[in-house]
């Protein structure tokens, strides 16, 4: 599934593009999956049909523009944690196969906070398992909300 171009339906106005989430969602329920990531006009991630998508690798976070998406307090919050904890974040235009070969990766939603991602596509992410960089942004961020006393939304 793909978000439309912004001259189509602006991405950034949730409302108008819950459509495109929607028939993901359906294709995802179908193949057994729990989400769908879903691309951009162009072919890049863009996000799930429900939340924010993260990857790892070589220690590094990445997670994909807010080109076709919702800008996402619950992410904003998670690369400001992993900025204070010294992690190096980028945001960039990001390919399947690049999400493929990622050594970790989760999603994040204010509902969820953050959630591991062990497999994309029927192929294993990492070694199956929630990373060290994901475990230590959960940690990160289960005392960022403990502390404010409510979720970050």
């Amino acid at each position: 599934m793909r978000r439309p171009a912004p001259d189509c339906l602006d991405p950034k106005i949730h409302h108008n593009n819950l459509l495109p989430s929607i028939l993901a969602k359906i294709e995802a329920n179908v193949a057994g999956a729990d989400d769908a990531v879903v691309l951009d006009h162009r072919g890049f991630i863009a996000e799930t049909n429900a939340t924010h998508l993260f990857m790892v690798t070589g220690g590094r976070l990445a997670t994909p523009t807010t080109a076709s998406c919702p800008e996402g307090i619950t992410r904003a919050a998670v690369l400001e944690l992993a900025v204070a904890a010294g992690i190096g974040c980028e945001v960039g235009d990001y390919t399947l196969p690049q999400l493929y070969n990622a050594e970790e990766s989760f999603v994040t939603g204010t509902m969820g906070g953050l959630a591991p991602v062990l497999s994309v596509d029927g192929r294993t992410i990492g070694d199956g398992t929630p990373g060290p960089v994901t475990k230590r942004l959960t940690a990160l961020y289960a005392d960022l909300t403990a502390t404010t006393g409510t979720p970050v939304t």
